[in-house]
């Protein structure tokens, strides 16, 4: 049994470096999108400020609160479960346990004051099922492909229905579902050990000189708006002082007259990584029964790459903005970036609050 659709739908995705916010009016439509940085690592305060700086403009009154999360993983706190109920009681503070409703997986929602430890796990890291849930709502065959700042997101979907290997972030990169790899703050030494340079093919330093930001950076490829994690020294954003980082990377003395240099060995390792992200769809994309019949959804920040991979696989792309209808134009941030929020707000409109045994 469904409840009544809630007058307006706050969507929360708190992950360990961002938080991400999604608004539905009464009639599913988005009606603003956020980010904000939240290197939770630091401490609750952080998920504070990120809070603050997200609703500065919006009045919240009368909302209610769909909350899911991946930040619970991350080195402030002891394990999952403390994780989970730090940050359920983070947003408690904010907004009040009667107005918030947790994401549990497939059991629904779990209302913020009936959170126990017994919820944790299916709490815990959950925001990729929201986002496949939705997905599965509207696009029958597909290959979910999520790729964020720090990982990417995998899932087959066939006849409507997520087709999931597993469920704990152990199962998932077991089962290649999650991919640790993303277009910001992912070390560049993560990517690629080897590259060819000045035309040579050699080792890199394996040392957090750079991350996948300068990379993308000097392709043109990273919107400004989601470049919003510091860089590898606490320097500039600037194209110069990306080239700059990477070229420590390579023990190749730094000069600006060698621009094309840079130019291709960002080029070279944006392909590295393009190449890895390929390998992995192409493995869940072949278990399949119908391969070229699926669709590739892309959502998150870096899925300029999976658009290209079905340009070049001859598949049809489509994108996680189409899924949700929005009243707002030319939005620096989209739906597609913040997809887990957007999809936990959506599904809190018309799902049960109350949690479902499996």
């Amino acid at each position: 049994m469904r409840s009544a659709p809630a007058s307006r739908i706050a969507g929360w995705d708190v992950g360990g470096a961002h938080l991400k916010l999604a608004l539905l009016n009464a009639v599913g439509e988005i009606v603003g999108v956020g980010q904000a940085a939240c290197p939770l690592w630091k401490g609750l305060d952080y998920l504070h400020d990120a809070v603050a700086e997200l609703t500065a403009d919006l009045d919240l009154r009368g909302c209610r609160h769909a909350l899911t999360m991946t930040g619970e993983l991350v080195d402030c706190f002891s394990g999952r479960e403390q994780g989970v109920a730090a940050i359920v009681a983070a947003m408690c503070r904010h907004y009040g346990a009667e107005n918030i409703d947790v994401f549990a997986g497939l059991r629904g929602f779990v209302p913020a004051g009936r959170v126990s430890s017994a919820d944790c796990m299916d709490i815990a890291s959950a925001n990729w099922l929201a986002s496949v849930m939705l997905a599965a709502k509207q696009i029958p065959d597909a290959l979910f492909v999520d790729i964020g700042s720090t990982t990417t997101d995998i899932v087959l979907i066939e006849r409507s229905q997520p087709r999931i290997q597993g469920f704990t972030d152990y199962q998932r990169l077991v089962s290649g579902e999650l991919v640790y790899t993303g277009v910001v703050r992912t070390p560049v030494m993560a990517v690629a050990q080897q590259a060819e340079f000045n035309g040579r093919q050699m080792g890199l330093m394996a040392e957090l000189f750079a991350t996948m930001a300068d990379v993308y950076r000097l392709t043109g490829d990273l919107n400004a708006v989601h470049d919003q994690s510091e860089t590898a020294d606490g320097a500039e954003k600037t194209a110069l002082a990306s080239a700059r980082r990477l070229s420590r990377l390579t023990g190749y003395e730094f000069d600006a007259a060698d621009w094309p240099l840079w130019l291709a060995f960002a080029a070279y390792l944006k392909q590295s990584q393009q190449q890895k992200l390929g390998e992995a769809c192409r493995r869940l994309l072949n278990s399949a029964k119908q391969p070229q019949g699926c669709v590739l959804l892309g959502a998150g920040v870096g899925r300029f790459l999976i658009k290209q991979l079905a340009a070049d696989w001859g598949l049809v792309y489509r994108d996680f903005t189409e899924l949700l209808p929005s009243a707002v134009d030319d939005a620096e941030i989209d739906a597609g970036d913040c997809a887990p929020a957007a999809a936990v707000a959506h599904l809190r409109q018309v799902m049960n609050p109350n949690p479902n045994p499996l």
